[in-house]
């Protein structure tokens, strides 16, 4: 039977990763960007608002950028207040 090099790998506990997998994992990246997400969140979804103005004839696109907007800062309400009301480990 030939050695390969996925058989040479020592399985893991769940949830952790190697640094032979994942070189950034040794020097502690390992992750995403949680704040920034929402802070893009919220700065998206007032610039939908902000789109508002202009020169528009009909009231289509009104129509999808409030929707867009508001489904965005919902979806960032959300997440905050499931974060806040977790358990914490």
């Amino acid at each position: 039977m030939a050695n390969t090099e996925l058989e040479k790998r020592k399985p893991t506990a769940a949830g952790t990763v190697s640094p032979a997998d994942e070189p950034s994992a040794e020097w502690g990246w390992h992750g995403s960007f949680p704040r920034a997400t929402l802070i893009a969140g919220v700065v998206v979804g007032i610039v939908m608002f902000l789109m508002l103005i202009g020169n528009h004839r009909g009231r289509t696109e009104d129509l999808w950028l409030v929707g867009v907007g508001v489904l965005l800062l919902g979806g960032v309400a959300w997440k905050v207040h499931k974060n806040r009301t977790s358990w914490r480990r």
